[in-house]
């Protein structure tokens, strides 16, 4: 006999199908006769894929009331026929008390589902006649607004069409004025430009030999005094007349190399005005080597500290016990050192820094000094001077520095005695004097900016007109006041700088 679960779900498979149940009697009266579903059931079950596929086509909206009425007085109601309590009998039968609880549900939603598709189907005719009757008036809409749309394009044309005018009538006004600031503010330039620009064209052509002179000057002559250097200087221009090599009849370092407002700078920084201690200082910026300074009277060192001062300068000896260690650090972080009072001899241990003797570590520049290897900056600048008055230094030491000779010239020295003889007999005059000196280097220096600026603004244009970029013209305007003002402040202070020389000139006999 079957399991109680197992009947009670083919008696419901039967009811859905609406099959007919057998009549069998009644084990305990058999006068009586009992309703039997587990034969027809098993008839269903005998062809498995007809029954599951019977049950996958059944007609779940249209079930008869009368056979939905049993399925939910019967068995929806009766607490054995639960998916939980059937699958203890049968797995199998689990799923179809499933499959018959979901058509239950599935009827009893489509009875309220039902009426509101209905309604839904209603409206949705009376929906596509309003839509149809919208469709006609989106077409007489659609028409006029295609007139509108073809006005409105017309009128956008012609507006622009119009802000294109205004726009070139505005530009064609700016460019007047731009032209007219650029007339008035650099017509005065034309003149002394042009003198610039055919003077340059001889020193193009004379470029070789007076570079040729300068690298031999810088090179050979700095250990040299001033009747060494003219001699040698007068040999090499004899060569270059020999071997057909242009150049200037007159040489002069400072022309060639030099830069005035720099050269003015180190004037003021302590360095004396003579040809010879400006063609040192000259070779000091330009040489690729470490400058060692022939220093018996203190000039050169002097005009370092106050030059580097600004840099952090640190000073150095090399009897200190940890001048090494001054060295390191100012060498990473990129700080002037000037190591003074050096006799004959160097450190072996500074052969690393005065080659320059760099490599690669990690990605970064690095220099190995004594037993420490460190990062090196390329800000680092290394001094050395000597107060020997004629010291005798290797050629091994003389091809890894600058070798120079600062020894105090006459004119320098006539300089010097005449600014103190001045200072105690004139102080206003000195002081006046100084003044001026500061006040010309400064004048100087920011005039030579200011050209540099509107040289930079008119070359730095990306292909158009000059008129084009506001910007530019008003730099060039406020450069071009500036620089005037500073012109006519530099020109009265050359005046009275004159006057004041030609004070001082009486003191010279006194100096001399």
């Amino acid at each position: 006999s079957p399991p109680a679960g197992v009947k009670l779900t083919l008696e419901a498979i039967c009811v859905m199908k609406d099959v007919k149940p057998d009549k069998v009697k009644d084990p305990d009266n058999p006068a009586k006769s009992l309703l039997d579903y587990f034969g027809p059931g098993k008839k269903l079950l005998m062809d498995s894929k007809a029954f599951v596929d019977s049950l996958k086509s059944y007609d779940k909206d249209n079930i008869p009331p009368k056979i939905i009425k049993v399925i939910r007085e019967q068995y929806c109601t009766n607490d054995d026929f639960l998916p939980e309590k059937i699958a203890k009998a049968s797995s199998a039968c689990e799923g179809l008390c499933k499959w018959v609880r979901a058509m239950e549900i599935y009827d009893r939603v489509a009875k309220v589902v039902a009426p509101k598709k209905e309604k839904l189907k209603e409206a949705e005719a009376e929906y596509a006649e309003a839509m149809a009757g919208l469709s006609v008036k989106q077409a007489e809409l659609k028409e006029v607004m295609d007139k509108l749309a073809a006005m409105e394009d017309k009128l956008k044309e012609l507006a622009q069409t119009k802000e294109e005018l205004e726009a070139k009538y505005e530009d064609c006004n700016a460019k007047l004025e731009r032209a007219e600031k650029l007339m008035s503010g650099l017509g005065g330039e034309k003149q002394r430009w042009g003198e610039i620009s055919a003077s340059l064209g001889p020193k193009y052509d004379r470029l070789v030999g007076d570079v040729l002179l300068s690298s031999a000057v810088i090179a050979y002559l700095g250990p040299f005094t001033i009747p060494f250097r003219r001699e040698a200087i007068a040999g090499w221009q004899r060569l270059c007349d020999e071997k057909q090599v242009p150049m200037s009849e007159r040489f002069d370092l400072q022309e060639i190399v030099g830069d005035p407002v720099a050269i003015r700078g180190w004037n003021l920084q302590g360095l004396p005005t003579d040809s010879f201690s400006i063609d040192n200082g000259i070779i000091i910026s330009v040489a690729r080597r470490w400058p060692l300074m022939i220093d018996p009277q203190g000039q050169a060192n002097k005009w370092i500290r106050k030059k580097e001062a600004e840099a952090g300068l640190l000073v150095i000896k090399l009897t200190q016990s940890d001048y090494l260690r001054t060295l390191e650090n100012a060498i990473q972080f990129g700080k002037p050192v000037l190591c003074e009072n050096v006799l004959e001899a160097l450190d072996p241990a500074l052969e690393p820094l005065l080659v320059k003797q760099t490599f690669k570590q990690g990605g970064v520049e690095c220099i190995r000094l004594g037993d420490a290897t460190i990062e090196y900056s390329r800000e680092f600048k290394f001094y050395i001077t000597s107060k020997l008055r004629n010291p005798h230094y290797l050629p091994e030491l003389q091809v890894k520095v600058t070798l120079l000779n600062f020894m105090i010239t006459p004119a320098g020295l006539e300089d010097q005695l005449l600014g103190i003889v001045v200072s105690q007999e004139r102080p206003d005059l000195a002081e006046e004097k100084s003044r001026l000196v500061l006040e010309a280097a400064a004048n100087k220096k920011q005039l030579k900016e200011i050209e540099d600026q509107i040289l930079e603004v008119l070359s730095s244009g990306e292909g158009g007109s000059i008129l084009e970029d506001a910007t530019a013209i008003n730099i060039l305007t406020a450069a071009k006041t500036l620089g005037n003002e500073i012109s006519e402040k530099q020109q009265v202070a050359e005046e009275t700088e004159i006057k004041i020389d030609e004070a001082r000139a009486g003191y010279k006999p006194v100096a001399y």
